[in-house]
């Protein structure tokens, strides 16, 4: 059975720092396309970040760069995505998500493109 679990969010203080997990069940994440959304109260799912393997590709949107870190840990099988300098703004359900094949992270990326979902973690940032 293909899944994905996400876990690690929680409460964490603006300016501090969160690592989200994405376990995957079912399929090797180096395969796939691998990407975090994030979808706050009111407004669309958002791509933050994402990586394939594959065809060697890390994306992160302006709104996180230099401050969120992406990675893989293929003996795990598991992405990793490391929250730092955390703000309000970053208050959101995050979703891990897969994509099979040769995936080309971009900005343009929409979840329809994406095979797999999680289940979603909370990150709530306080001030």
């Amino acid at each position: 059975e293909v899944q994905l679990v996400e876990s690690g969010g929680g409460l964490v203080q603006a300016g501090g720092s969160l690592r989200l997990s994405c376990a995957a069940n079912g399929f090797t994440v180096d395969a796939y396309g691998i990407a975090w959304f994030r979808q706050a109260p009111g407004k669309e799912r958002e791509q933050v970040s994402c990586i394939s393997s594959r065809v060697g590709i890390i994306y992160y949107s302006d709104a996180v760069k230099g401050r969120f870190t992406i990675s893989s840990d293929n003996a795990k099988n598991t992405v990793y995505l490391q929250m730092n300098s955390v703000n309000a703004e970053d208050t959101a359900v995050y979703f891990c998500a897969a994509a099979n094949g040769y995936y080309y992270c971009s900005e343009d990326a929409i979840p329809d493109e994406f095979d797999y979902w999680g289940q979603g973690t909370q990150v709530t940032v306080s001030s």
